[in-house]
């Protein structure tokens, strides 16, 4: 078995990414008055980056953690990864009400920066330990055919394409997404096509000219 979970590894980079960039960016911002449109911007997509980060972690924890589990057994201890995730919710939590705070306010609040950097480096310590850990493991003992079957799983949870895709082609090398156009076949590639424009309108607003 030799299965490459890039999807996985595109989210992970694609959520690194994004919190380094709204950490600069609040940063720069703290209390100071951003107007309506932008603040409502930010506070929307910070807001989806949070249920973007809770669909991954939860769809790991209830859909790749069994079949990991079962297909590795004893080679498998998902416990340390497991109370990463359950610190994780607070940490959101925490950011959900910092974006809500400057929609309502359009001021950033001192502390949402500071959260941002915190969530940040936590998911990169998360993140490092689970690729050097997981991936291993999923390309040693998961088969082609129940790998299929976790992305299929996975995406029937009902992530937001709209925001998902755009932020994966972003941290896409070539022959990522050569790979990506030729698995995903017609729906993906309609999406390649007409989902990248209207999200570089939300991001000029929401960023500036620092993308």
């Amino acid at each position: 078995m030799d299965n490459e979970p890039t999807g996985l590894l595109l989210a992970h980079r694609a959520m690194l990414r994004d919190l380094d960039r709204l950490a600069e960016l609040t940063d720069r911002l703290t209390a100071a008055r951003t107007g309506r449109k932008r603040a409502t911007a930010i506070a929307g997509y910070l807001t989806d980056l949070c249920d973007s980060i809770h669909h991954h972690h939860s769809a790991e924890d209830e859909v790749l953690w069994p079949v990991l589990e079962r297909s590795a057994g004893a080679h498998v201890d998902l416990t340390e990864l497991t109370d990463d995730h359950a610190v994780l919710d607070p940490k959101l939590a925490r950011i959900r009400a910092g974006a809500a705070a400057l929609a309502a306010t359009h001021v950033v609040p001192a502390e949402l920066a500071a959260d941002l950097a915190d969530l940040r480096d936590t998911l990169r310590e998360h993140i490092a330990d689970e690729e050097r850990t997981i991936v291993p493991l999923i390309k040693q003992y998961v088969s082609d055919d129940e790998w299929n079957r976790v992305e299929t799983a996975i995406r029937r949870r009902g992530a937001k394409m709209s925001f998902e895709v755009p932020r994966i082609l972003a941290v896409c090398t070539d022959d990522e997404l050569a790979e990506t156009r030729r698995e995903g076949g017609i729906p993906v590639a309609l999406m390649i096509r007409l989902l990248p424009l209207p999200f570089k309108r939300r991001e000029s607003l929401v960023f500036g000219d620092s993308r």
